[in-house]
């Protein structure tokens, strides 16, 4: 008998997933390019050293740069799943796709909101952004984290009061941070935050919680006018 012919091993995909992932191709050339901007991000961070730098808390005192680590581990999970074709690292990249990209589009939104104010609520005009390094930090992540839910994955299973709950604890839970970052430093990193009393910073933080979980939902209705509602399972 001829020796039989191994074939790769094709990971099944959700009904609902529109394009293949892991996957080898537009999946893993999405994942790539996405890291790549992440980390030009990071190097900028250490190219161009402002005094937090030094600061407690680094640059992770910043939304921005907390939603920035979240986004490159769910890229660096996905490269992964598509080099090893691992259903473990797929769901595991899902997982913590459903906090980090509604968090991504809650730091876009509120940065183009204040931006459209006053830029100096969130950026003291000694450390203004170029345009290409504001775009990476503050759009991009967004957009791929986004593209990557809505065609490489499957629908999300998480509820509203579930999404609220999670937003809410990490809206809180950074909040708690930043005052830590505060009492080392003596300066907040968002001029905001200086601007703001105790009980407004309630009200932005409570605002900010439902946003993000508001963002859940809306990523989950485009996806599902995207690619279809049947069969729904959690990712």
């Amino acid at each position: 008998m001829p020796p039989k012919i191994m074939r790769p091993y094709v990971p099944k995909r959700h009904p609902l997933q529109r394009l293949a992932s892991p996957a080898l191709g537009f999946s893993s050339l999405l994942h790539f390019a996405g890291l790549s901007s992440f980390g030009a991000s990071y190097k900028y961070l250490i190219d161009y050293p402002t005094p937090i730098n030094e600061a407690y808390g680094w640059h992770f005192q910043y939304l921005t740069i907390l939603g920035l680590a979240l986004s490159t581990l769910t890229f660096t999970l996905a490269s992964l799943s598509d080099l090893t074709s691992s259903r473990q690292l797929f769901r595991l990249k899902n997982r913590v796709s459903v906090l980090a990209t509604p968090l991504e589009v809650l730091i876009s939104t509120l940065y183009g909101a204040l931006v459209s104010i006053d830029k100096e609520l969130v950026i003291p005009p000694e450390f203004q952004l170029g345009l290409l390094p504001d775009i990476s930090f503050h759009a991009v992540p967004a957009v791929v984290l986004t593209v990557d839910y809505l065609l490489f994955s499957p629908p999300w299973g998480i509820r509203f009061p579930e999404a609220l709950g999670v937003s809410t604890v990490f809206a809180f839970g950074y909040w708690f941070w930043v005052e830590l970052c505060y009492r080392h430093n003596g300066w907040y990193p968002y001029p905001i935050f200086e601007v703001l009393s105790t009980p407004w910073r309630v009200v932005l933080f409570c605002f900010s919680g439902l946003l993000m979980a508001g963002s859940t939902e809306v990523l989950k209705l485009v996806y599902a006018k995207l690619n279809g509602v049947n069969h729904v399972k959690k990712a």
